[in-house]
């Protein structure tokens, strides 16, 4: 049961932002992690930009543009991965004998589908910090600052993860921009509505009540969702509901043909959000 007594602050409304603890002053996108993380973001999104992506990799862009069939957008997409950084053929990228050259962005996918909490979720978490400024707040434990265990476990996982690899945040880059390019010719909406389920209402960071099923919680920096209510169910008897913004959605089941489609999983950018409560209450 929900109740006030879970709640970190006054149940009644009022206005809330971004608390600093849970976000970096700089970034590398268009909008400061203060905007993107705030529940405007979430009522009125835009377009999130990282920096230099789409003039650097214009050329993959114009291909896309030229195809209108889905599955062949995507096999190019994954070509000009492999062509741009020689994924097939590591040492032509200068890939030495200690070089952990399989760790590639379908890899870090992977990972973090069979456990958001292991190394490749790390770098994944990592690569948000960097990219949008919105600090991890959950890794195998609750992260409260930056002088505590579940800190220091976090960054030594990030930093294993991240070593002797090929550019593994600049893959990742462009596997975000290539789902941005993807949910733009897909859907017309801004939003998603999506699904997550949890098991305690002590999982999530609770800052305000709205009546009974309405709550406003700040996510983790990147967290699973599914569009599938019951899919939700499997992972908790409580399930939450939310508008997702499509420019905070970093991967989503389609947009690869073939490729990691069995667990229906978005996986999306956090902040604040407001969410429904559809069950366990």
């Amino acid at each position: 049961m929900l109740n006030d007594k879970m709640l970190k602050t006054n149940p009644k409304p009022r206005f809330l932002s971004l608390p600093d603890s849970a976000r970096l002053p700089i970034n590398h996108c268009n909008l400061p992690a203060d905007i993107l993380g705030s529940l405007t973001f979430q009522q009125y999104p835009t377009d999130l930009l990282l920096d230099g992506v789409n003039a650097l990799h214009h050329g993959l862009f114009s291909e896309l543009d030229k195809c209108s069939d889905v599955p062949q957008r995507g096999q190019i997409f994954m070509n000009y991965m492999q062509a741009c950084f020689q994924l097939a053929t590591p040492e032509e990228a200068g890939a030495g004998p200690d070089s952990r050259y399989k760790a590639n962005y379908l890899r870090l996918l992977r990972g973090w589908m069979f456990d958001a909490d292991e190394q490749e979720a790390a770098v994944l978490k990592a690569w948000i910090e960097s990219r949008f400024g919105l600090l991890t707040r959950y890794h195998k434990a609750r992260i409260t600052s930056f002088d505590c265990e579940p800190y220091y476990r976090y960054i030594a996982e990030r930093s294993q993860g991240l070593y002797n690899t090929n550019a593994l945040e600049m893959q990742l880059d462009l596997l975000y921009s290539y789902c941005q390019y993807e949910l733009a010719q897909r859907i017309s909406s801004k939003h998603l509505s999506l699904y997550r389920g949890i098991n305690h209402f002590n999982e999530l960071e609770i800052l305000q009540q709205d009546g009974k099923t309405e709550i406003i919680t700040l996510l983790n920096n990147l967290n699973s969702f599914t569009n599938q209510y019951e899919r939700a169910s499997e992972f908790g008897d409580i399930v939450l509901k939310a508008q997702i913004p499509y420019s905070k959605i970093v991967w989503f089941p389609e947009l690869l043909s073939g490729r990691l489609q069995g667990e229906q999983e978005y996986i999306v950018i956090g902040g604040l959000y407001r969410m429904s409560i559809e069950s366990g209450f």
